[in-house]
């Protein structure tokens, strides 16, 4: 496997390829959602640091910022992106302008607004979005949607239309709570059948256990959805300077306890078959069509 090693971080706006370096590939991309019961687990932290750790394996990574209206994937990078995706669906700016740079050559288009908008588009408005998802394609391998937390509509049309949904959840009683509060609503809705889970900011090897044994002991008892436990990422003070200074902590200290946990969790999902398809639709394009359909 081949490992590409990048540490600085890279800012603004990224470079659009030319045509004939674009390489095309024949399976779509891999879209996995990334949310939570609650705010304050550390989601947009794992997104983030999951986008690098894949990046540093050899994947072509977009991170798509659908935490509408907080834009914290910008704030932990310290980005202030000129454009978004509104600015490709209202102003005509190609969608590859709108991709940022991020560290190990990750790829962020912030969403803001956009999202929500997707409802009302006008057939050339589609059109151009559409074109725009062939290119976006061509040049990710991984695409991870940072959600916000809980259960609003937004979240769990966000959940519906991914591929692949995964969970981060603390051994906090409220965020197993309401972690399980919206596993149970995937599972009601029928809107896959299982999902990707892993704890976050945990004391130590028995409180993950714990945390683990007990929300897999209840999605048993009175879910019909499977759980897939990927792994921890332990509390480790590395994460928090990283926070603070703006900086992934895979990238300011790579060899700290909560990388190694995290690039464990990489490994789980690379070794993950892609989930046979189902409804005709799959991957970024597929997404887009669902997710317009589902905020209507």
């Amino acid at each position: 496997m081949r490992i590409i090693k990048r540490s600085s971080v890279d800012q603004g706006r990224s470079k659009t390829l030319p045509h004939d370096e674009q390489v095309p590939h024949a399976r779509s991309p891999r879209v996995i959602t990334v949310t939570s019961g609650k705010g304050g687990v550390g989601k947009t932290n794992l997104t983030v640091n999951l986008a690098i750790a894949l990046a540093l394996e050899g994947r072509r990574v977009i991170i798509f910022d659908a935490d509408l209206g907080l834009a914290n994937v910008e704030v932990l990078l310290g980005l202030v992106p000129a454009l978004s995706l509104f600015d490709h669906l209202y102003k005509g700016v190609p969608i590859e302008d709108t991709l940022c740079d991020g560290p190990a050559g990750i790829k962020i288009i912030p969403g803001g607004s956009g999202f929500l908008e997707l409802a009302n588009l006008n057939s050339k408005q589609r059109s151009r979005l559409l074109a725009g998802i062939v290119t976006l394609n061509r040049l990710a391998d991984f695409v991870l949607i940072d959600t916000g937390a809980g259960i609003s509509k937004d979240v769990l049309a966000f959940c519906a239309a991914a591929d692949e949904v995964f969970v981060v959840v603390t051994p906090e009683p409220t965020s197993l709570t309401d972690a399980y509060g919206l596993i149970k609503v995937l599972d009601k809705f029928k809107l896959h059948r299982d999902v990707h889970f892993a704890v976050n900011q945990s004391r130590g090897d028995s409180e993950t256990k714990d945390t683990v044994t007990r929300l897999k002991a209840l999605a048993d008892k009175y879910l019909s959805i499977g759980l897939n436990y990927l792994g921890d990422v332990q509390y480790d003070p590395a994460v928090v300077r990283a926070v603070k200074n703006q900086r992934p902590f895979l990238v300011s200290s790579p060899d700290s306890p909560a990388a190694t946990s995290l690039k464990k969790i990489t490994y789980a999902i690379l070794n993950k078959d892609q989930a046979t398809e189902n409804s005709g639709e799959w991957g970024l394009q597929g997404f887009i069509n669902k997710l317009g359909r589902l905020f209507k």
